[in-house]
């Protein structure tokens, strides 16, 4: 099937494959034409949506903007049809969805580790391994690892988080994974978790996470734009990409401090999701096409 938006067609095909053939979801994933990770340019431009499997449904002001599955993915297709991305990042479900698409052709896929730590939860800073793991990314061809690090003081719930963050770091550089890691300073505030994206916060989290695992070979860092990016990229030398956090901003704003921190050595690209998923008006296409521009400049 070619890259295209799915129709009810497409999906119906994808639903007799999951009841009747659920073995063509890994055949697909397996079999689908790859390519290294880094091309060209060596810049990553790649489209998350692993925002669900944390309960995260939210874009904005619409609570369940995500709950749609089938929306969801015709926004991905759309995405990912778009000249100059480069992949996607999700969790199980959603490659298998995308996989049974046939839309991971040629593109780089970002497995989802830890989803655990639902949203709003009390133990939302038990933030257990619940998606992919090493050997199975390893064995189904995913290109990259990502896991999320939010790092709070004062939850014993972060020690174990930290642990089994070290271990995945570990079993990726063993398996030549890469594996990105998302780090944030979290605290509790009225009921709920906070990232603290002070330029201070975001430098201390990358410190921490840096030293996680018996290798640092082949970590790379997913890290928020703040404040004195430049101060926060003397932090490490590890490759990193930008995420792009919740949409809402202003989307001129947000285009203009990523296309600033882009040009930082070691920034090597984005991971955005929501933000160019669900713009403000509508038009997905051209949100993603902006952001692909301000990635790989000569498109």
């Amino acid at each position: 099937m070619s890259r295209m938006t799915p129709g009810e067609e497409e999906f119906a095909e994808l639903r007799e494959l999951r009841a009747r053939h659920p073995e063509q979801l890994r055949a697909r994933l397996t079999g689908r034409r790859r390519r290294d990770v880094l091309n060209g340019d060596g810049r990553l431009f790649i489209v998350a949506a692993d925002h669900p499997a944390r309960g995260a449904l939210a874009v904005g002001a619409n609570p369940t903007a995500m709950a749609d599955r089938y929306d969801l993915l015709e926004r991905m297709a759309i995405a990912l049809g778009r000249p100059g991305v480069d992949g996607v990042l999700g969790t199980p479900d959603i490659i298998d969805d995308l996989a049974g698409l046939g839309l991971l052709d040629d593109k780089i896929v970002v497995g989802s580790m830890n989803r655990g730590g639902l949203r709003g939860a009390r133990f939302e800073m038990d933030d257990r391994y619940t998606g992919y793991d090493v050997p199975t990314m390893a064995a189904d061809g995913i290109d990259f690892a990502k896991t999320l690090i939010r790092v709070n003081l004062d939850d014993d719930a972060t020690a174990p988080t930290l642990q089994a963050t070290a271990d995945a770091v570990s079993q990726a550089a063993a398996a030549g994974l890469p594996i990105m890691l998302e780090p944030f300073m979290s605290r509790w505030v009225d009921g709920r978790i906070v990232n603290d994206l002070s330029t201070d916060a975001v430098i201390l989290s990358i410190a921490i996470a840096s030293g996680l695992g018996a290798s640092s070979a082949y970590t790379w860092m997913k890290l928020p734009v703040v404040e004195d990016m430049e101060r926060v990229m003397a932090a490490t030398t590890m490759p990193t990409l930008l995420l792009g956090g919740d949409s809402g901003a202003d989307p001129d704003q947000t285009f203009a401090a990523w296309e600033d921190a882009l040009s930082l050595p070691g920034v090597r690209g984005l991971t955005v999701g929501r933000t160019l998923l669900y713009p403000p008006d509508g038009d997905v296409a051209a949100a993603v096409d902006i952001a692909a521009g301000l990635v790989h400049t000569r498109l």
